[in-house]
């Protein structure tokens, strides 16, 4: 029984290292193309002050989100606290 496993074992790890291969045939394929151009060209002046524009914005939005995030949570602790301070009170009769 051990010999089946043994031998079903090795034939696995066979197939995987085998499946794992590479070919030399596709690195000129895959290779990418190097393109060269002047700064100037690949990005107008205009584009910094569009991106930094951009970027504040989301980075309010983010800020706003965080805010709205924090108030709920702080919310969250407080309701916490006072369930906790309900349950930790021996019951009283009213």
């Amino acid at each position: 029984m051990k010999k089946i496993v043994y031998s079903a074992f090795a034939a696995t790890a066979a197939l995987a290292l085998a499946a794992c291969g590479s070919s030399d045939t596709a690195t000129e394929e895959a290779a990418a193309d190097t393109v060269e151009m002047p700064a100037e060209e690949a990005m107008p002046a205009e584009a910094p002050a569009e991106a930094a524009a951009a970027g504040a914005e989301a980075s309010a939005d983010a800020a706003g989100d965080a805010k709205m995030d924090a108030e709920k949570a702080a919310g969250d602790a407080a309701k916490a606290a006072d369930d906790a301070k309900m349950a930790a009170e021996p019951d009283k009769k009213i």
